[in-house]
């Protein structure tokens, strides 16, 4: 009777065991980061704080990710996709690769902050702008838009770095408003008349140091370095192109779960996270200097609102970075 009692308590004992890892795995997403290392760390450590959940990040880029997640299909081990621009997001969409998005979350972000799909959801946001040497440029000298940098005036005097996702996101919002022929052509003279440089934080070190005279980047670049010693940015200010010019186009952070997740409620629940309070407050509160996208969130208070951007309506799902990559390929950029 004794072992009979022991052998079913041994029964009982590894039942409960078994069970267990089941539900602290329900309890454990996957995320593919190609957001900033350190903001997703931010929001993974408070999510988890408040939640529960584990978040095990996988840190790489835009493209990078997006094509793996392609390969892998629905056997990825991702559950959560996150990026910095959205045609990477847009290219696992098209691959069909993505759950909807959870209402709530959708209803927690405006509409041009998000695809018109539903199938991701904009996290967050960033400004593109022309950094420009402040001791050899006056406001009459910038380029009222960013098709001015095709002319020949500017030659030798202007920077960007074309091989990274960043930039490619501001071609094809170009592409999207002004069309292929417009593109192809202004892609053509940008080889002419540019500089090129491995990163945006590199490019504003030339715009600083007198290499250039400016450069186009994204806005947080310069506030990073700001906060930080401005040794890097010290000659340097930024114009924003405004006037619904293609160059004052915000690129969208997305977030979306995997259709193979296989932990697709906590997913939902991180993604929602991030594009409600607790994530946007980690942006307004926090050093990335990206926007703060959600209905009723406030940016960081250094920034130049987002409204007052005067930034082009682009629906992010229209966005086309294969026929980006091609066209810069043709151009010699790439």
């Amino acid at each position: 009777m004794k072992s009979t009692l022991s052998a079913l308590a041994g029964l009982v004992a590894l039942a409960a065991f078994a069970a267990a890892p089941a539900s602290a795995q329900e309890k454990e997403i996957v995320v593919y980061n190609a957001q900033h290392k350190s903001l997703a760390e931010e929001w993974a450590e408070a999510f988890t704080k408040e939640t529960g959940i584990k978040v095990t990040l996988r840190n790489g880029g835009d493209s990078e990710f997006s094509n793996q997640i392609v390969a892998e299909g629905a056997a990825s081990p991702a559950d959560v996709f996150l990026t910095e621009n959205s045609p990477a997001m847009t290219l696992v969409e098209q691959a069909g690769l993505f759950a909807p998005v959870d209402p709530e979350t959708l209803a927690l972000v405006p509409a041009e902050y998000q695809p018109s799909s539903g199938k991701w959801v904009g996290i967050a946001a960033r400004s593109t702008v022309f950094a420009y040497d402040k001791t050899k440029l006056t406001a009459d000298q910038l380029p009222k838009s960013l098709l001015d940098l095709a002319d020949a005036s500017w030659k030798g005097r202007w920077g960007a770095s074309p091989s990274g996702a960043d930039f490619q996101a501001i071609v094809s919002a170009l592409l999207q408003m002004k069309g292929e022929e417009a593109t192809a052509a202004w892609l053509k003279a940008m080889k002419e008349n540019f500089k090129p440089f491995k990163g945006n934080g590199t490019v504003m070190k030339a715009v600083n140091t007198g290499e250039i005279e400016g450069g186009v980047i994204y806005h947080y670049y310069w506030f990073g370095d700001q906060a930080k010693t401005g040794e890097n940015s010290k000659n340097v200010e930024l114009h924003y192109f405004k006037n619904e010019d293609p160059g004052a186009f915000v690129s969208v952070s997305g977030g979306g779960v995997l259709a193979s997740s296989k932990h697709p409620e906590e997913a939902q629940a991180f993604l929602k996270w991030i594009a409600g309070k607790g994530g946007q407050a980690v942006l307004r509160d926090g050093t990335s200097f990206e926007y703060a996208v959600s209905k009723g969130e406030a940016a960081n208070s250094k920034l130049v609102p987002l409204a007052d951007l005067q930034a082009p309506k682009v629906d992010p799902v229209t966005l086309n970075s294969k026929k980006v990559t091609d066209l810069m390929t043709a151009a010699g950029l790439l």
